[in-house]
């Protein structure tokens, strides 16, 4: 998530400079036939322009329903923050016995182990998919290096939150965030069991743990159900055959008024501006790849850990995640 005021005009165009500079030599290509070999290749404008609103329409089409799913993932993520700190809170709160010493332990495992789901989901949502832009998250100029290699980071943080042989446990199962919040739903009920929590605050708990399996269950939704391949595709190849037919629109309108060579700036700038929108709604379509417009998904979860360390007292928390050249992962 780019967090500055402005994106700079620099960095959007450096970004989608390839149809603008593709389209200036097509144009120029389109405009040199035109004026050596005299060949009469214009076409009205007019009809030209239904086209381009035509497409407007579906790129806004498009455009709104790539966001609906960021908006939807950032409104997950702030539901899974909400139900965090009422977990917490209540293990807290909840959980008693005789010997002070004897009730801290099972309330940290317990909110260390959401922490360590908060992480398994983290790293889980950030695996590519075929339709995600890989190489974009590993190369891009001006965004940070934000690829995170699935075991190899994820054991090391794990392994400060819970037991390695409980580690290796999951490891084996193809579905770990999923299998820690099971785990959960067990100690809690280990809890009532041993008289440290009553029945209601045991119904309590389990209904936070259920609340988190939905929030799981929606961003897996997002996560592995892409935005329908038939729609992106459509947007970009009705761009592209109007970004084809815009030089010989514009040809005839400078051909009776300006000098003709405007022809191949002008065409570049308008095919430009048409892929720019295409490329915006494109990179809004999954924002648990790990690029520069995803939700800040590792920045949540680790203001979530400070503040679920901080409840249990601990000082030496970890700092917030630091922008990079303007981006919050």
């Amino acid at each position: 998530m780019y967090i500055k005021r402005n994106y700079g005009l620099w960095m959007t165009f450096n970004w989608s400079k390839k149809p603008f500079l593709f389209g200036f030599l097509y144009a120029s290509i389109i405009t040199a036939v035109y004026e050596f070999l005299h060949l009469s290749i214009t076409i009205p404008w007019q009809p030209l322009s239904i086209i381009g609103i035509a497409v407007a329409f579906y790129l806004g089409f498009k455009n709104n329903s790539s966001y609906d799913r960021t908006w939807e993932a950032r409104k997950i993520w702030g539901a899974i923050v909400n139900n965090s700190r009422s977990f917490a809170s209540n293990v807290l709160a909840f959980v008693k016995a005789d010997n002070a010493a004897d009730v801290y332990a099972p309330k940290k495992e317990l909110i260390y182990r959401h922490i360590a789901w908060l992480t398994a989901l983290r790293y889980q949502l950030r695996l590519s998919r075929p339709w995600e832009h890989t190489n974009e998250r590993l190369n891009g100029l001006y965004v940070p290096n934000i690829c995170e290699a699935y075991f190899n980071y994820l054991d090391k943080e794990m392994e400060l939150l819970i037991p390695v042989t409980e580690l290796k446990q999951y490891k084996r199962q193809s579905n770990m965030a999923t299998q820690l919040l099971a785990t959960q739903t067990q100690k809690v009920k280990e809890l009532k069991d041993s008289n440290l929590i009553t029945e209601l605050e045991h119904f309590r708990l389990q209904e936070l743990i259920g609340n988190l399996y939905d929030e799981q269950g929606k961003c897996e939704r997002i996560k592995n159900f892409p935005f329908p391949r038939q729609y992106a595709s459509t947007a970009l190849w009705t761009t592209l055959v109007f970004s084809m037919l815009v030089p010989f629109g514009l040809l005839g309108v400078f051909v009776e008024s300006y000098w003709v060579w405007l022809n191949a700036p002008f065409s570049g700038l308008l095919i430009w501006v048409f892929f720019l929108m295409e490329k915006i709604g494109d990179y809004s379509e999954n924002p648990f790849e790990g690029t520069y417009n995803d939700v800040p998904i590792t920045s949540i979860a680790r203001n979530i850990e400070i503040d679920l360390r901080e409840m249990l007292g601990e000082t030496d928390v970890p700092q917030p995640i630091a922008e990079e050249n303007g981006f919050l992962m």
